[in-house]
């Protein structure tokens, strides 16, 4: 790998696909498509001049709206290659919430594949259906015209959900992709004999980063499923030869739980199951983050399938991971792990570092970290406070310089891997008629990790039922950030300044249920 690969997202692939012209990269699980290298950067020149012709030129954002699919990574890096901004947009938002995203991205165009169309049509913007990428580009030639590139142009804008409101949109470079893909291959030892599964949703950094750029860089392959089922997982990881694969811990958890699933990896010492594939000995470790794995949950998993499960920290700014378990026996189950290639500290209230074994602020330095809030200097500039990253988040470090995880961002929910800022969920329920006083909180959930909770007070007079308040919500909010419970209180319990005392409510909760 030469020095050039570091300088922008399109020399790498062209790089890597002048060294592995013949190597298969990708692999489409849903109908067996797959592409060379070389094959690869043919359909990313073709997509790429697809976007010229409809007038996309660098520094334009498009929005992409796909299932993951081999389409998807396409657009990714078609986008990459003239220097335009890809702006992945959640699927399981809803109209409101996609056209916020959209158009505070001001995206020039939206990809959209034929599924989505329903909840796009209204929207005000230049679309372009897919349903499959040789038709979408036929006629456009794998010939690219060069666009001047450097690594600190920026590359995505993706949105993360504001603990003040609306989303944010987190501005990451050629740079901080390509420095992340880097840190992730050196750390976990993946080599071009490696094959990742990308089966996370492409809408988020982690399948970006840690499974397509990581196997990338690797000069590995890919092999990218439409979406997690517990019933195929290990059919598919015995029938493409999975070496590793991205997970959440509710993805782990339903493996665990699943009596359908038929082959299983052969290191397992589960006498139970039964092994269809040999091929699934490759399997090496799974990668998991977004939430901390239950210890208990880890364990069983380990024990029964024989495979390692190596846990890391991360977030959108900091590209994706900052932190991983080594991936051998130095592991230690309920950290996540050691910093990959940034710097990260623990800060105290005045910015001091803490000593080892106390809690404070994680905070991040390097080469993967985010350029800044797209046209929020505010947030920017509190969130880069003295040269370091402030995630918010609480932990600490130990005397092995591992680091764990003690709490959250403010209040974020945390379900099935997805985030979920309860403060929106308030603003909207307190527009609902009946409603005088309305907080959400995370509540423990066996299978997802976390359900949202609502506590409602109702204006005197003022009638309203759970589902009347839940189904409320669900035209106006994805299906995942949604109250499954709601509780009608008399009051929602406040501080001295007015404050919502939520941890107040954890302990309500716990004497309701």
């Amino acid at each position: 790998m030469t020095a050039k690969s570091n300088e922008n997202l399109r020399v790498l692939l062209e790089q890597r696909a002048a060294e592995n012209a013949g190597k298969i990269f990708l692999f489409s699980e849903a109908d067996g498509r797959r592409w060379t290298y070389a094959e690869f950067d043919e359909s990313v020149n073709r997509a790429a001049n697809m976007l010229k012709a409809n007038g996309i030129k660098k520094g334009d954002a498009v929005s992409l709206l796909l299932p993951n699919s081999a389409e998807y990574i396409i657009a990714y890096f078609a986008c990459w290659k003239i220097g335009a901004i890809a702006n992945p947009v959640n699927s399981l938002l809803k109209t409101e919430e996609i056209e916020f995203v959209v158009g505070n991205s001001e995206a020039e165009l939206l990809i959209v594949h034929s599924e989505f169309q329903e909840i796009v049509k209204n929207i005000n913007l230049r679309k372009i259906v897919f349903d499959d990428e040789a038709v979408a580009t036929q006629g456009f030639g794998e010939v690219l015209e060069e666009t001047a590139l450097e690594k600190d142009d920026e590359a995505v804008i993706i949105y993360t959900s504001g603990t003040t409101g609306k989303p944010k949109g987190c501005l990451l470079t050629h740079g901080n992709l390509i420095a992340n893909a880097r840190q992730i291959t050196e750390w976990l030892n993946f080599d071009e004999n490696d094959r990742l599964l990308t089966i996370m949703p492409l809408f988020h950094m982690n399948a970006v980063s840690v499974t397509t750029m990581t196997a990338l860089y690797a000069s590995a392959s890919t092999v990218v499923s439409p979406k997690f089922s517990a019933s195929r997982f290990w059919q598919i990881i015995a029938d493409y030869k999975i070496t590793s694969f991205g997970s959440v811990a509710t993805m782990l958890s339903m493996l665990l739980k699943s009596s359908k699933s038929e082959v299983q990896n052969p290191k397992s010492k589960n006498p139970k199951f039964r092994i269809l594939n040999s091929e699934s000995e490759t399997l090496r470790f799974a990668m998991c983050g977004s939430a901390p794995v239950p210890t208990e949950v880890l364990r069983k998993f380990e024990e029964t399938f024989g495979c390692l499960v190596i846990e890391g920290y991360g977030l959108s700014e900091s590209t994706c991971r900052s932190t991983f378990n080594p991936p051998n026996a130095n592991r230690k189950p309920g950290s996540c792990g050691k910093p990959i290639g940034n710097e990260m500290k623990i800060f105290d209230e005045t910015d001091a570092e803490v000593p080892v074994g106390e809690l404070g602020e994680i905070v991040l330095r390097g080469e993967n970290i985010f350029k800044g809030y797209f046209k929020n200097k505010e947030a920017s500039a509190a969130a880069f406070r003295g040269g370091w990253f402030h995630t918010g988040d609480i932990g600490y470090k130990d005397a092995d310089g591992f680091f764990y995880i003690a709490d959250r961002k403010s209040d974020m929910i945390i379900r099935g891997g997805e985030n979920i800022y309860p403060r929106e969920i308030d603003e909207l329920l307190y527009t609902h008629p009946a409603i005088e006083a309305a907080a959400v909180i995370g509540v423990p959930d066996e299978l997802y990790g976390e359900e949202v909770a609502a506590f409602v007070v109702l204006k005197t007079g003022a009638t309203a039922s759970e589902a009347d308040l839940i189904n409320f919500c669900r035209a106006h909010l994805a299906d995942f950030k949604c109250p499954k419970r709601v509780y009608f209180v008399a009051d929602i319990p406040k501080g001295a300044t007015g404050k919502l005392l939520k941890r107040e409510l954890a302990r309500i909760y716990s004497e309701l249920k």
